[in-house]
């Protein structure tokens, strides 16, 4: 939902946005050559391709599949420094101009593998066009977890989702379950308060692990039932047409299973990052998240260095994402320069 008070940009004349080639077209075969190649777009991606822009290392940043990445799923941001009340959606849309603005070439594109073994490293696209670049920086992000219950993937789209922002006005006057104990699951949960006749939080603990903010709201919104020290069990509906129609939940304690009617359920447990990429190409740690040098964006390949949710398992704020992704492209331009000295003394001797 983007609000009327940001209306959309469009991108100065500097920089450039360029959509998606599809396969099969007579750009198949393109290779682009850049000295740093950025994937993703979110807070991390596009604040690299500013400071990249400014090192004057003419960037290319390839969007990936969710450009903007999750804050274009959120509302109200109101920890973004200078503004109390910008909307997700539009905060992306103007760090996307900014970046195009400083001189950042933007394409819709999703990269689909890497090749790290040497420089210049080699990527793949969906489109077909082939990237080389001198260094990497990784911004790819973080995607929702998911419960991993067969009924959950069998109504996924029907009925269960992850996103409240997306889907959230199909359920105006229903009674829905929001499933999660955190800041994710807490937000969700008031926002779908405006569209819902009542939300009940199912959470497998008896307190909540959100901010204290948000614990407080929740606890004083009237259309919020908590449920305590329940799980998802099983989510049951319809078949034709296909759509939920209440789920099992399980007292963790007793073993008890209860039946609570619902046309909505959404899953709100948190994010895994998106690594998909490079887990068997980088280090990782701690569920996915790749590992990166101390006070540093560099990862396990010298020339490759990662930012925002995709390495920040502690923190995970938009505004530190955006502090890695400006360490990231000063680290990439320290780099670049470093190795033309190596490579001019190698070739002189």
């Amino acid at each position: 939902m983007i609000s009327p008070r940001h209306p959309p940009f469009s991108p100065p004349p500097r920089g450039r946005i360029r959509p998606i080639t599809p396969k099969g077209s007579q750009h198949m075969a393109e290779t682009r050559k850049t000295k740093v190649l950025i994937i993703g777009s979110g807070p991390a991606g596009y604040t690299a391709g500013v400071y990249a822009a400014r090192a004057m290392v003419n960037p290319i940043l390839v969007q990936g599949i969710e450009p903007g990445g999750q804050l274009t799923t959120t509302t109200e941001v109101e920890n973004w420094p200078g503004d109390t009340e910008v909307q997700g959606p539009d905060l992306m849309i103007k760090m996307e101009a900014h970046a195009s603005a400083m001189g950042c070439e933007i394409i819709g594109d999703i990269i689909t593998s890497v090749d790290f073994s040497k420089r210049p490293f080699i990527c793949q696209s969906d489109s077909g066009t082939v990237y080389e670049a001198d260094a990497i920086i990784l911004a790819t992000g973080a995607r929702a977890k998911w419960l991993g219950l067969e009924s959950e993937e069998t109504f996924k789209g029907f009925g269960v989702s992850a996103c409240a922002t997306c889907d959230g006005f199909f359920y105006r006057g229903q009674e829905i379950i929001v499933v999660g104990g955190g800041n994710t699951a807490v937000e969700e949960a008031l926002f779908l308060t405006n569209f819902a006749s009542k939300v009940t939080l199912v959470h497998r603990r008896n307190e909540l692990r959100a901010e204290a903010i948000l614990i407080d709201r929740l606890m004083k919104n009237p259309k919020i039932v908590p449920l305590w020290d329940h799980q998802l069990e099983d989510v049951y509906g319809g078949e034709n047409p296909l759509g939920v129609e209440g789920v099992k939940v399980k007292h963790v304690k007793t073993g008890k299973i209860t039946d609570i009617a619902a046309k909505g359920v959404f899953i709100a447990i948190g994010h895994a990052p998106a690594n998909e990429l490079v887990k068997d190409v980088l280090e990782t740690h701690m569920g996915g998240y790749v590992v990166t040098k101390p006070d540093s964006t560099e990862t396990s390949i010298p020339g490759v260095f990662a930012a925002g949710d995709l390495t920040d398992h502690k923190y995970r704020q938009a505004v530190t994402s955006a502090g890695m992704g400006c360490m990231a492209a000063l680290e990439a331009e320290r780099f670049l320069a470093a190795n033309a000295v190596d490579e001019h003394v190698q070739a002189a001797e």
